[in-house]
Parts: structure tokens; sequence; C-alpha cells
């Protein structure tokens, strides 16, 4: 089909594709960077999250006390035997959101900031005579035979998930991205002999082969779910299983959700002209643990700098700096969050003693500094080197499990 300008009603600054925590804060802080920018999104969709996110998301990105529905101030890890590992946050709690309304708060921020928000789902990027980005999408009550809306956009933010088709459009082996499938239900949180500041983390192969289950409350409700790679693994059928082990199998199911979650980042987030991906689309979760609105945040933060510099100085080299720039901060802590779910998820055996070695009190106050902070805790090498030691010793089975 020829390119018709005649279609073409608008021209922004940026066009931010999906509105989840990426995409509504890159577009919040575009818009406060004074850029006509456009969030599109398609209305609806929650992804399935646990919900957590730790002080310095809270601080850095100005989260109000009224998004925080509960706050968790222990974990407990549960090991294939069932026996478990408790890990109080010394000092401290997590906050927890519900993404229905975490993330639609975060979407009117943007749009109170100046942001103009359009309901509706990206269909193709195009390119006029001059070849600028030309951003294809069907609004919400759109028949389906109706010409699509298009507006130009000097640079586009791709921000709509693992499966993103802004990346599959634009960024070279973006197709090639390795996915936990992750499946959550919200159900009513129990009033009886239920503890609502705790979150329980299962590790064990009949609830997941290849990662962990998880129960996590939310106040008034809580999210029960699970992730795997394993495509022949039944998600609802775990879920169902956590939910009887854990006398839940009665409690009201509110709503249910389903979606894929990147295991590592992509080695390019542009095109190297005026496209940028950020959040899951740039595939930036943190393995181990798949907590992803921290780092999703931060990338939506990441690629409007980028975008702010593209706009400012002509150099598209700005947006693949935004990639270096972010992964010289987090590059370390996803490299060693990959190689502890490749040797502790391999097996039940393993996961036993992956949950002994959460006993130990360097590895609990280590952990939580590192999760609380979002950083390698440097200090204190003597306990790093503990704990190096002490893992050695769990892998190669010097020592057992305790009893």
């Amino acid at each position: 089909m020829a390119f018709d300008a005649t279609d073409i009603r608008e021209t922004f600054d940026a066009v931010v594709v999906g509105g989840g925590p990426a995409g509504a804060t890159a577009a919040h802080d575009l818009a406060c960077a004074g850029k006509n920018v456009m969030l599109l999104d398609k209305a609806g969709r929650i992804k399935p999250c646990g919900g957590a996110i730790p002080p310095r998301l809270i601080r850095d990105f100005d989260i109000p006390e009224s998004q925080i529905v509960a706050r968790a101030n222990s974990a407990r890890m549960i090991a294939p035997s069932n026996k478990h590992v408790d890990m109080p946050i010394n000092g401290g709690s997590v906050g927890m959101v519900d993404r229905e309304h975490f993330d639609e708060w975060l979407r009117a921020r943007a749009a109170a900031a100046g942001a103009e928000r359009r309901d509706g789902k990206f269909m193709q990027l195009e390119r006029d005579d001059d070849g600028a980005a030309i951003v294809c999408y069907r609004a919400k009550g759109d028949d389906k035979d109706a010409p699509l809306r298009k507006v130009r956009a000097r640079a586009v933010i791709g921000a709509d998930g693992a499966k993103s088709q802004v990346a599959l459009q634009t960024v070279k082996d973006a197709d090639k991205k390795k996915c936990v499938f992750a499946y959550h239900e919200i159900i009513k949180s129990p009033t009886d002999n239920f503890d609502g500041s705790r979150c329980d983390i299962y590790y064990q192969g009949k609830l997941s082969p290849d990662f962990y289950a998880w129960i996590f409350p939310h106040g008034e409700t809580t999210s029960v779910g699970v992730g795997s790679a394993n495509k022949g693994f039944s998600l609802r059928g775990a879920v169902a299983a956590l939910r009887a082990d854990a006398d839940l199998a009665g409690a009201e199911t509110i709503r249910t959700e389903g979606a894929p979650i990147p295991l590592k980042p992509l080695k390019k987030w542009d095109n190297g002209k005026d496209v940028i991906l950020a959040g899951d689309a740039a595939g930036c979760v943190a393995p181990a643990s798949g907590e992803g609105i921290y780092y999703g945040m931060l990338g939506g933060r990441t690629a409007a700098e980028a975008v702010c510099e593209l706009l400012e100085t002509g150099d598209a080299k700005a947006l693949a700096r935004a990639r270096k720039r972010y992964l010289k901060e987090h590059g370390k802590v996803f490299l060693i969050l990959g190689i502890m779910q490749h040797f502790w998820y391999r097996s039940d055996k393993r996961r036993e003693r992956f949950v002994n070695i959460c006993r130990d009190k360097d590895v609990q106050r280590l952990t939580w500094e590192a999760y609380m902070n979002k950083r390698l805790v440097k200090a204190n090498h003597m306990a790093h080197a503990r704990i190096f030691f002490k893992d050695l010793a769990h892998l190669f089975g010097v020592v057992s499990p305790q009893r």
C-alpha cells in the first residue's frame, strides 16, 4: 500500500507504546521535560505480578503511601520437603501494590503531567517520505475494517511487554527473547490464620520445574501465582495445587491473569535511529526473582532521558548509550541472579539446599540490603567470602540440609 500523508492527523515529539510501569514512567518524564508525548495503551490489560516494590522505587519515583496496599516485613522460603526458612526484614518493609490500580495511577499521573492518553492497540510502524516514524493504531471502538489511525513521531518508545510488537518490527533479534510464563489468581485474602505481612515463596518442582510459586498479600486481596518456561507444564494446575496446599482453595477468586516474563535483557534496545525499548520489551526483569516493576520503571526513565537527548541534539547514538548506562548499574545483578537461577532451580535436591542456605544470617542481611537498595553490597568482604564458601559446600553436598 502506498503511503498516504493525508492519513496523518498529528505529530508528537514521542509516542510511547504500552502503559505499564515502564511506559507510563517514560511518558510522565517526557511530559515533565516539556515534550509533546502520546501514551498509547490498550485498556484493561493487567500483568500477573506479585506486586512487591522496594523502598528505593518508592523514593526514586515518588510513590505516595496511598498506592501501598500492604507492607511485607518478612519472606518465607519453602523447600520441596515443605521445610521453611523465615527471612525477616529487620527495621524495614517492602511495599505491596495491586497492579490493576497501581498501573492506572501511573498512567493518570503521566496524563496530569501533560501526556496525551490514547486507548488503542499498536498495529504497525510505517515511514513517511522523509523517513519519519508513523505509528499506526486501532482505537478502542474502531471497526476492524476501518482505516488505521496514524500519528507522526520524532521518537518511539516500545514498552508493550515481553512480546512487544514494536520490538519485533524494529529491533534486530527481538524475536529471540526467552521467557518464563507466569500465571496468577487474585483472591480475597482470608481473615483467619493468614499472615498478611509475609510473602511466601515456594521452591518446589511440583509447583514449578524451573522457577517458583508465590503467595503475596495485597491487603484485602492476595496474589497466588507460579512461573515456568516449560510449555508443557500446567500453570493453572500448579496454582490450584498451591491453593489447596495453603488452605486457599475456598477463597473467592477475583480475577486471573497470565503473561510471559523475559529472562534476560536483549542485546540491543534500539533501531539506531528513533526507536528504543523499555521494560519487559527490552527484557529488563531480574532473573531468579522475576522482579520487574522497579527495573521496568527505571527502564522507562532511562529511555525517556535518551529520547530527550535525541530530540535536543539529533544524536541517535543516545539511544544505544541508554542501554550501556542501564546495564552498567544493574548488569552485574542480572548476571548473578541468572547464575543463581541456573544452578539452584535445576532440581528439588538443589532447591532444598538453596532454601537451607537462606537460614544463614549473612545471606539474609546481604540479600535484603541488595534488594531494598537495588545494588550489590560492596561492604563487608568477609561476609561475602563466607557466603561464597557456604554456597560451594551446599552445592557439592558437603553440608546436609538441616532437619
